[in-house]
């Protein structure tokens, strides 16, 4: 069962993959999402990025539903995998993490997380979440306050919907996605300077290490924190 549920997760995320193109063209220009038609589609399809991230949200839509099941909290990850590959492809383009984008997702996380704790009977998972949603908001914002330049505003939203979704896991889960943010960040950083592609001045996008290490944390967070405990 678990499997067949994979291949549906998978197939429903290509096809959300090869939409989330209608999202991240017009939510920077500041159009309406919803109106027809959608050339965009059929743009993203043209180009190897637009290829790239279609494969990558059918393989974590199918990922989240090995790790999760049946499990109520499905539809959430489900949810955040997807607002998490879009921000990220944003990220990179334009250095942006919009509110139109960060304020949904984390609105329908914590709705979803809220059905599944009514579902689930786990009232306590929902009240962990927002205690890591908030603790992660806190810490960022400190960050920012330190360095407004190596963190931006738009990182620390986004820290929010992060702590959210990884606290329904656990405290230790979160504190690992956050973390594995930094380590990404610190590691491709170190590379591009060794490379000479970038210059200790140029700015690079942050959210995509949030988006890596929040994803890695859900889906093999498990496997690492019991290794790690051994």
């Amino acid at each position: 069962m678990t499997a067949a549920l994979a291949a549906v997760c998978g197939v429903a995320g290509l096809v959300v993959g090869a939409v989330l193109p209608v999202v991240i063209e017009r939510v920077p220009a500041k159009q309406p999402v919803s109106g027809g038609p959608f050339p965009e589609i059929r743009a993203g399809m043209r180009t190897p990025s637009g290829w790239l991230a279609i494969g990558v949200t059918g393989a974590l839509f199918a990922g989240m539903a090995l790790r999760f099941g049946e499990s109520w909290a499905l539809p959430a990850f489900l949810v955040f995998a997807a607002g998490l590959v879009a921000l990220s492809v944003i990220d990179l383009r334009l250095r942006l993490l919009p509110n139109r984008i960060v304020f949904p997702l984390g609105e329908v996380t914590l709705v979803l997380l809220g059905v599944a704790a009514i579902g689930e009977s786990d009232g306590d998972a929902f009240l962990r979440s927002l205690a890591c949603g908030f603790g992660a908001f806190a810490a960022f914002t400190l960050l920012h306050l330190v360095s407004p330049r190596a963190m931006g505003f738009g990182d620390v939203k986004l820290s929010f919907v992060i702590g959210l979704s990884l606290g329904w896991l656990g405290v230790g889960e979160t504190v690992l996605g956050l973390l594995l943010g930094f380590v990404y960040g610190a590691v491709i950083g170190l590379i591009l300077l060794a490379s000479k592609s970038r210059s200790r001045k140029d700015h690079i996008p942050f959210g995509p290490f949030m988006a890596a290490g929040a994803l890695t944390a859900v889906l093999v967070g498990n496997v690492i924190l019991d290794w790690y405990s051994r």
